[in-house]
């Protein structure tokens, strides 16, 4: 099956919740790293389940995501990003259709 379309949503579900578990863990991962790498972090996931939602806030998407309100996970775990970093996501988000 190479359909994204037609994979089953509890199987889609699940692959995304232990996305959301695996970088809750990896609170090391940073988003400006995520975004140079890949083109999308944290904050563009929680984006993505606020659109499709409809009802959730930006707040409250977001802590969805970070399993604690967004503040708190940026004062506890992001650091100040540097020019190296920052220059490497302008580039990589560049790259998003």
């Amino acid at each position: 099956m190479t359909d994204l379309e037609t994979l089953d949503d509890a199987v889609a579900a699940a692959a995304f919740r232990r996305l959301v578990r695996h970088l809750r863990h990896r609170d090391d991962a940073q988003n400006i790293d995520l975004m140079g790498l890949a083109g999308f972090c944290r904050n563009c996931l929680s984006d993505w389940i606020e659109e499709a939602d409809g009802t959730l806030t930006r707040d409250a998407a977001r802590e969805v995501i970070y399993g604690m309100p967004y503040a708190q996970w940026k004062a506890e775990h992001q650091g100040e990003a540097t020019p190296e970093q920052l220059e490497r996501m302008r580039q990589s988000v560049a790259k998003n259709a």
